[in-house]
């Protein structure tokens, strides 16, 4: 990867912002503060960016990731060309297009027909082309039914379809894509997958700043993580999926070792047993976990990593819409995964975890099992083996 040439490339980058603290009790004081240059006017400065470096490759899908008010919206607003950095610099090679604030731009009181015409002038087309494309926008959008009602009367979803629609369309080298998409329904977030899906086939350069860490595994080439204004950790798209992932479960937790991987959460719900069976077509992957506390909608879920670390499958039960609305203290559930065996010669591990809803860790158990993995015949298998899963509640 050293040798491809640089996309991006940002070095010693830092971003303060002042914060005024001065108080004004009433509309008099207002007016008169304005002119009282003796009167104390403190001053807060608010280090949002400290010293961050990293170099983005041409045809490279590269994550941001990080906690809210981490810093990270901040920094692809810096990309972006919205904000200047107090010191550093930003180096950009090639068109930029970001797909943050959606929207920017758009008349309230116009229809959407109208506001595809006054965006698209904006994005440098000209009425032909947008004449052109038309009916591309508003078909991939979903809103054939509604473009001649003004958009005061969109819904905030409907606007982003619409402005995301529009911003696609803009032929770009490098495009800034927040997770401003959360805000469309799941039809259309799997549209803007999809999208991004064709993106990276063609190599276009992607820089991605969401909490989405399954997201992040399945498109990124590599990733970075920003805690409290700083890179903490870059590297593998899994390894800083994992590593913020980590950075939710309650530090109270005390995490067990197991050589020199480790087992971690908030003990809400463990997994107690473990079993895996090969074969040379299936593998078979049996856990029971058992409930310490209550916990609602807990999501299980697993993957399989190479020796180095990298991973090849996996998926949960939200993906597998095989959902439990709670589980008391005391219950069991037992899972039962099947998936061909479409992996090649070699060891592997599997990691199952168990997390909460909005991200927090229940049990997270790194390099919990190997298997070794040696065929007689190797026949191609397809890339996206279909998993199965049996969820039974144990009462």
């Amino acid at each position: 990867m050293s040798g491809r040439e640089s996309a991006i490339i940002v070095s010693k980058v830092y971003k303060d912002f002042k914060l005024p603290h001065q108080r004004s009790n009433s509309i008099k004081s207002v007016f008169t503060g304005m002119f009282d240059f003796k009167k104390d006017r403190s001053v807060e400065i608010q280090h949002a960016l400290k010293d961050i470096n990293f170099d983005i490759k041409k045809g490279e899908f590269f994550g941001i990731v990080g906690r809210n008010g981490s810093g990270k919206s901040t920094l692809l607003k810096i990309l972006a060309g919205i904000y200047q950095p107090t010191r550093g610099e930003v180096s950009v090679g090639g068109k930029l297009v970001p797909f943050i604030e959606l929207g920017v731009g758009f008349n309230a009181e116009l229809t959407g027909r109208e506001n595809v015409y006054l965006n698209g002038a904006m994005l440098g087309f000209s009425e032909a082309n947008i004449n052109d494309i038309y009916d591309e926008i508003v078909e991939f959008a979903e809103l054939e039914r509604f473009m001649d009602q003004k958009l005061k009367n969109y819904s905030s979803g409907m606007q982003v379809r619409l402005a995301f629609s529009m911003a696609i369309r803009a032929e770009a080298d490098i495009l800034l894509v927040d997770e401003v998409l959360a805000v469309g329904d799941a039809s259309f977030q799997r549209k803007c997958f999809e999208y991004f899906k064709e993106l990276k086939q063609k190599k276009k350069t992607v820089v991605f700043v969401t909490h989405d860490m399954n997201s992040v595994r399945e498109y990124c080439d590599r990733a970075i993580l920003i805690n409290k204004s700083k890179i903490v950790a870059q590297g593998s798209a899994d390894e800083i999926a994992s590593k913020y992932t980590r950075m939710f479960f309650d530090e109270g937790y005390e995490a067990t070792d197991a050589k020199e991987y480790s087992r971690w959460g908030d003990g809400t719900v463990k997994y107690t047993d473990l079993s895996v069976s090969v074969s040379e077509e299936k593998i078979n992957l049996k856990l029971t976990a058992k409930a310490y506390d209550a916990m609602e909608s807990p999501n299980f879920g697993f993957t399989i990593k190479n020796s180095a670390g990298q991973g090849i499958l996996g998926t949960n039960t939200n993906i597998k819409k095989q959902r439990l609305d709670q589980l008391t203290k005391g219950q069991e559930v037992q899972l039962h995964w099947t998936f061909p065996n479409i992996l090649g010669d070699g060891e592997y591990y599997i990691e199952p975890a168990i997390v909460w809803q909005d991200g927090r860790v229940a049990d997270w158990w790194e390099r919990a099992k190997s298997i070794k993995i040696q065929k007689e015949e190797h026949t191609p298998h397809a890339a996206s083996p279909s998993i199965e899963l049996t969820l039974k509640q144990v009462k």
